[in-house]
Order: C-alpha cells, then sequence, then structure tokens
C-alpha cells in the first residue's frame, strides 16, 4: 500500500510497550530528528530505512516486544492495528499520556521512553528507521524516506 501525504495507514510504536514500567528518567531528546548524531551512511530511501530499521529493531526492540513485534507480557504488540496494537489512548498503566494519532506522536513517544533503560540514545536514523521496519511489518510503504515532517501527516487508521 503507497501511502499519501495527507492520509496514511500508519504505525510505528516500535517501543510502544515496555511503557507500562517506570517512567525513565528526564529524556536525552523530544523527537528523533533531536536525538543523537546520524550513522555514518544514512538510509536514503524508506526502503533503505526499512532494512536498516530491522537490524535495529532486533537489537533494541524485539527484547521486549517479540521478534515480530507481536508483544510479550511487558510490553504491548506493536504488529497489527487491527487487533489492537497502537491504540489511540494510552493503555491502563502506561507512562504515555498523549493520544496517538500520528507518526508523530509515536516518534516524540518513542523518543521520550525508548528504549526503557536508555530514553533518547538513539540517533535519528536508528529512530526513524526502527518506525519505518514497523510500518512496513503493519503493511505500509511508503514512496519516500520517513522523515519529521512526513510524520506529522501520516494518521494511523482506526
Amino acid at each position: 500500500m503507497k501511502a499519501s501525504s495527507s492520509t496514511a495507514c500508519v504505525f510505528a510504536a516500535v517501543l510502544l510497550g515496555c511503557a507500562s514500567k517506570a517512567a525513565p528518567a528526564e529524556p536525552a531528546a523530544t523527537s528523533p530528528s533531536e536525538g543523537a548524531e546520524a550513522t555514518a551512511a544514512s538510509p536514503a530511501t524508506f526502503d533503505e530505512q526499512v532494512a536498516f530499521g530491522s537490524q535495529e529493531y532486533g537489537e533494541h526492540c524485539a527484547g521486549c516486544h517479540g521478534a515480530s513485534g507481536e508483544g510479550s507480557k511487558g510490553a504491548p504488540p506493536v504488529v497489527g492495528i487491527a487487533q489492537g496494537a497502537l491504540p489511540l489512548a494510552a493503555r491502563p498503566g502506561s507512562q504515555r499520556t498523549a493520544q496517538f494519532t500520528t507518526v508523530a506522536d509515536i516518534a516524540t513517544f518513542v523518543v521520550a521512553a525508548m528504549p526503557p533503560k536508555a530514553p533518547g540514545s538513539l540517533t535519528a536514523d536508528e529512530y526513524w528507521s526502527i518506525l519505518a521496519f514497523d510500518l512496513s511489518a503493519n503493511g505500509v510503504k511508503l514512496d519516500q524516506k520517513l522523515t519529521p515532517e512526513l510524520a506529522q501527516t501520516l494518521t494511523i487508521p482506526r
């Protein structure tokens, strides 16, 4: 499925879960664009982000959210919007307070809270690539690189 810049089926809270744990210390950044320096070879396309994000998801997210994004006892699923992944309102006991309307909403939360033991510690390329990987895992294909500007226009289908 191709996403338009006005309404796109999106998913991206790769790291949404683990949010039921204690609130992290003050985050290092509030959006992926404010994270650490970019990687040496920044992904140039959505497909490149998905490939890089697959590796990063395995390293930083799968331990809590499962290898396929199915969730676990301590972390919600990040794949399967129709089955309840990424609800608009926060789940009971979650540290998040904002609604997840757009991918940008999810990105802001993810940087502030994930990974749980080191929120804000990934580079902007890592965060955006993990989000691109999660979008792809939910069947969303974009014809351009996922950026903060594009993320503001992508809404999560309900």
